[in-house]
This record gives C-alpha cells, structure tokens and sequence, in this order.
C-alpha cells in the first residue's frame, strides 16, 4: 500500500482514466517507476489491469500521461507565481493542501533521482521557468540586474532542485522526519531573507571575486 495520502476528490467523482492516473501517480511516487508494477497500479485504482492497458496502452504510456499532469500543475503554479498575489495565492493553496503538495514533490524527486526523461524536462523546465521569472523581474523593477541572467537563473534552480535530490541529507540536516510541508516551511523564510536582503552586509567579497576573474580572464586572453 502506498504510504502517500490520498489527495484530491474521491474516486467515484473521476472518470476511470483520472482515477488511474491518479493512482499511478501516487505508486510511482511512493515506490518509483521500475518497481511499479500495472498489477499494483489497478489493486491501487481499483480496476483490472487490463483496463489499464485498454486506457493507456502500456505502463510507459500511464506514466507519459502521468509525467504530463505533474508537468501541467508545475507548470501553473510557477506561472501564479510570477506575481505577489499568485505567490500568496499559491503558498495558501500549499497551506490548505499539504497532502497534494507533498504527492508533487514525491513523484518530481522520483523523475529527478532516477535520471528519467520527466526528469530532464522537470530540471529544463525549472531553470527555464527561472529565469523567465528572473528577466521579468528586472524588467518591472521588483528584482536587482544581474549580470548574467541566465547563469543566475541555474544557480536559483539547482538551489531549489537540490531539495529534490538531497531530501535524506536536508531531513538529518534539519532534524525533519520527511521532505514534507513543513520543511519547505521552515526553509522558505530563511531563503526570501537571503534574496530579499542578501546575505553580505556590504560588496566587498564581490569585488574580491570580479577582481581575480577579471586578472584571470585577461591572461588566459593573452597570446
């Protein structure tokens, strides 16, 4: 049985395709894609395997379907989010819903963690969805200039998908019994303080950093 909670409106209330995604989702995110077995999923659905395959062809083409609603609710959020209001907006949501929220990461640490194809396009789509968030932001005034955008961009987003691939090394670190809500709670505070005020109380090691880089830069151009 899967140790993640059922989220979402009951069964009943999904149609049969909804209902088996829905369950693929949390066994593929409990146990991982390889040791799920089409078995598993329609005992977890409660529907026959065969009504599986009838679906979705094949436990590759439940997990594309699965890889592709994950993707979407990701994909929605970081849009809400882009601005004040769809960040509180979204963080309340995270709030009322621990249970929905704590199935997402699950099944996003699962694709990251076992190098699958959903989780190249989870890391593209976050340093993507980064910097468009950071671009946007320099250009409405909200955010600072940076001078290599992009660059800050993946530093964000490798930050933020660590939590996916060093959960067991932030729960010891934290004392945390999971990666769950109330760890990314207990992180969220500590880490708007650091983009918000930065974490130097003046430029001095930046200085330091562009000085020696820029002495670097000029020897290797040397002929």
């Amino acid at each position: 049985m899967s140790s993640i909670k059922d989220v979402g409106p009951p069964h009943e209330d999904l149609s049969t395709p909804a209902k088996i995604r829905d369950a693929a989702v949390r066994c593929f995110a409990d146990s991982g894609f390889q040791k799920t077995s089409v078995r598993s999923i329609a005992s977890a659905a409660g529907v026959s395997p065969g009504l599986i395959i009838h679906h979705f062809g094949s436990k590759d083409g439940l997990r594309e379907a699965c890889d592709e609603f994950i993707l979407n609710k990701v994909l929605t959020k970081a849009n809400e989010e882009s601005s004040l209001q769809g960040f509180q907006s979204v963080l309340q949501n995270h709030l009322n819903n621990p249970g929905e929220f704590d199935l997402e990461v699950s099944y996003l640490r699962r694709a990251v963690s076992e190098d699958s194809p959903m989780g190249h396009k989870v890391i593209t789509l976050v340093i993507d969805e980064t910097e468009a968030v950071i671009r946007a932001g320099i250009a409405d005034g909200t955010m600072n200039p940076s001078s290599d955008a992009r660059a800050l961009a993946v530093f964000v987003a490798m930050t933020s998908l660590a939590m996916l691939t060093m959960s067991e090394q932030i729960n010891e670190a934290l004392d945390a019994p999971g990666f769950n809500q109330a760890m990314t709670n207990r992180i969220a505070i500590p880490a708007l303080e650091l983009f918000t005020h930065g974490l130097y109380v003046d430029d001095s090691y930046l200085k330091a950093a562009q000085e020696v880089l820029s002495s670097t830069s000029k020897e290797s151009n040397r002929p």
